[in-house]
């Protein structure tokens, strides 16, 4: 669902009581309400993720286990995916390493299913695309829904002490998507895929897109994690991927860039992020974001910071509201908001590449407050329940009000 904004200012409002983020947007940009879990998404799953309130996937896809140390020093607390594998040495390494994964079920993971290394089962990369064919013939159509479906219920028959994942290609954001061939501009296949996975992810890279509509455009990232938000049932959980390298485009994402994906993809209801950190230009590089010293430190911040907030994002909803007017109607803010511990926590991103002031206005709070702005060094004033703020380009800011 889309919305353009009238004359005037956009204004955001959410219920705190259901912690629903709900956005309001220029013309293109999605709106609705993806839920906040009330409760641990995994504690249904007696092998899956950690249960712990403090524990958020923060992830990287297909990387060598060898490399899993360094990962871990980075922040990133699960491998998704493994080349070939999961393979005995695979396992092996990732176990030394503390590093939990979901990967294939193969005949390795089953002889594996009373480790506690292995969190989850996936199914292959992006069956929404179109497939190639055998001897480099081209290519044929997606997999079909109900073959994922099918697939999805041999795993759990195997095994149903764990989630299944499924990752979905960019068609999830974008209908555009001539890599679906055949069934491009056929969204209504994803709610068909949807049924054969208990967390589904997919993946946009806007900053080193190659398509006009999407170069640049970030907010296709919060489309992508409403719509599977709104196409989930009751019970599944929304992941979303992350770009941080070139991947085969001559631009890289800076690390505001980074940063302002990951944040428009936690207000917008995704909890669970994948960093992909492929690279194929200038040349092939499998693990570019470790060898990139500026983007990972920033990268490693990030993580840090989601890492110090994953109790708020994992609390439950309490009651209150919010509302946000941006003072240039071209430049929505998108914002959530929960209260964890006593201080009322609202994170926000303004959804444009442009200047804005942010009012925001919050309930249940006393005639004088103060808002810490985390991770920045200052404070603002909150008189009778409002706060205004200052947003650049993409920017982030995360709000403490005590």
């Amino acid at each position: 669902m889309s919305l353009t904004p009238s004359q005037g200012a956009v204004i955001l409002i959410f219920s705190l009581a259901t912690a629903l983020a709900v956005v309001a947007v220029a013309s293109g940009e999605p709106a609705g309400t993806p839920a906040q879990p009330a409760a641990n998404p995994y504690a249904r799953w007696s092998n899956g993720p950690p249960k712990d309130p403090s524990f958020f996937p923060i992830a990287v896809w297909l990387q060598s286990p060898a490399m899993a140390r360094r990962y871990h020093d980075a922040g990133i607390n699960l491998y998704v995916g493994l080349w070939k594998g999961p393979t005995e040495q695979q396992l092996a390494e990732l176990k030394a390493a503390g590093m939990p994964v979901f990967c294939e079920q193969n005949e390795i993971g089953l002889k594996h299913v009373n480790d506690p290394t292995i969190i989850g089962w996936m199914h292959g990369d992006e069956p929404d695309n179109a497939q190639p064919l055998a001897e480099g013939k081209g290519y044929g159509p997606p997999v079909p829904p109900e073959k994922i479906v099918a697939q999805y219920r041999l795993v759990k028959e195997r095994d149903p002490s764990r989630p299944v994942m499924l990752n979905l290609g960019q068609g999830v954001a974008w209908d555009g998507w001539y890599g679906r061939g055949i069934r491009t501009n056929h969204p209504e296949d994803y709610p068909e895929y949807i049924k054969g996975c208990d967390i589904v992810s997919f993946d946009i890279y806007p900053v080193v897109h190659g398509s006009p509509e999407v170069a640049g455009n970030l907010w296709y990232v919060a489309r992508g994690v409403q719509r599977l938000a709104e196409w989930s049932a009751p019970g599944q959980v929304v992941w979303n991927c992350i770009e941080c390298t070139r991947i085969s485009s001559d631009r890289k994402p800076a690390p505001h860039q980074v940063r302002a994906e990951v944040w428009i993809s936690l207000i917008h209801g995704s909890m669970g992020l994948l960093y992909f950190v492929h690279e194929w230009k200038p040349r092939f590089n499998e693990h570019a974001l470790p060898d990139d010293p500026e983007m990972l430190a920033a990268v490693t911040a990030i993580n840090r910071q989601i890492r110090e907030l994953a109790p708020v994002l994992n609390s439950p909803a309490v009651p209150g509201s919010v509302r946000v007017t941006s003072s240039n109607s071209s430049v929505p803010i998108a914002a959530m908001a929960k209260r964890y511990g006593g201080p009322a926590y609202v994170f926000a991103v303004g959804m444009r590449d442009g200047q804005t002031t942010g009012t925001f206005k919050v309930t249940d709070l006393p005639q004088a407050a103060s808002a810490e702005v985390l991770g920045e060094g200052r404070t603002i004033p909150v008189r009778d329940g409002t706060l205004e703020d200052a947003f650049g380009p993409y920017d982030v800011h995360l709000y403490r009000i005590r």
